[in-house]
């Protein structure tokens, strides 16, 4: 059986900052689960976890800190707390404002990370985009005065660290032509049916790590999807055999995919039993014959497709979207 870790695993930033290779996801939690989620986690060993406001349950997280803190489960500076700034304030003066909100609901001074949650701007009245007419053009608002924002956001002092999410290399580029603080990190989609081996290396060599979100498949999202065909990453045959060799779950072998190939991972869960089982999958250590058995499942297939970004008429298509 895998063991209960005395300390986790950390992937250096490019200042040399240590960020825990295994989170808590907050996507999908739901309020009245939450509170109890994250203090089990902090119980386990959790000290990484991922929010936005979006997710709409930023302020039952904050009084799960703050009681965890107020107990002395845990200390602040032992903590590393995400957070991103939603599509309605990409200006650059607006950035700053969301934050403050989100530290408010937190009940924080300051976060560890925080990213631009998605490459597409709404109108601030608009928090889910119906139509074209809802959102801004990258033309109109470019990513660069966003970033402009986060990086005042780091001098103010509320955040550590900036970095991105759902961006792609294009994308990162474009940043780091102007920027004048680094992009720290970059949040995607990965696993094994959408390993995104390109950017993990263009980012590796950027000393911008790289955090999988949806590292167990995305079973959420594909419930979305009207026209889903890929098998779940459970019912994998290869995987399944995987975890059968190490006794252990299908998750912890994904989980620690993840992490043996240099990424940090955020599985989301409430459940206590799985809570402890994906907090062990840190310690389960694949042999490279395994890795590249998983290597060879890469179908390039996206749970996340940001539909409701690419509306019909939209200045954001799946091609300029994802660059790909």
């Amino acid at each position: 059986m895998i063991r209960i870790l005395p300390s986790m695993k950390q992937l250096s930033l490019y200042n040399d900052q240590l960020m825990p290779a295994l989170g808590l996801g907050t996507w999908k939690s739901q309020k009245g689960e939450v509170y109890t989620a994250i203090r089990q986690a902090i119980a386990i060993g959790y000290r990484h976890f991922d929010c936005a406001p979006i997710y709409g349950n930023e302020k039952e997280i904050g009084t799960a800190l703050h009681d965890a803190l107020l107990a002395g489960d845990v200390t602040r500076k032992e903590l590393w707390i995400t957070s991103k700034v939603w599509n309605t304030h990409h200006r650059a003066e607006d950035v700053i404002v969301a934050l403050k909100r989100t530290l408010a609901d937190l009940q924080l001074g300051y976060l560890d990370l925080y990213l631009i949650h998605w490459p597409a701007a709404h109108l601030k009245t608009v928090k889910i985009p119906k139509t074209k007419e809802d959102l801004i053009s990258l033309q109109q608002l470019p990513l660069e005065e966003t970033w402009q924002g986060m990086e005042e956001c780091v001098l103010a002092g509320l955040t550590r660290h900036v970095g991105v999410s759902n961006f792609s290399t294009k994308k990162i580029k474009g940043i780091q032509a102007s920027a004048k603080i680094k992009i720290a990190v970059n949040q995607v989609e990965a696993h094994p049916y959408f390993q995104q081996k390109e950017l993990l290396a263009f980012c590796q060599q950027q000393h911008i790590a790289l955090t999988a979100y949806a590292p167990l498949g995305a079973y959420e999202r594909a419930s979305l999807m009207p026209n889903h065909t890929q098998p779940f990453l459970s019912d994998s045959p290869i995987i399944q055999r995987i975890a059968d060799q190490y006794d252990a779950t299908v998750a912890q072998v994904l989980l620690a995919w993840g992490i043996q190939r240099g990424t940090a991972v955020i599985p989301k869960s409430t459940n206590p039993d799985r809570l402890l089982q994906n907090y062990q999958a840190a310690d389960l250590s694949l042999s490279t014959e395994d890795m590249d058995m998983l290597a060879r499942l890469d179908s390039g297939y996206r749970y996340e497709r940001g539909s409701y970004i690419t509306l019909e008429g939209s200045p954001y298509t799946a091609k300029n979207l994802w660059d790909e």
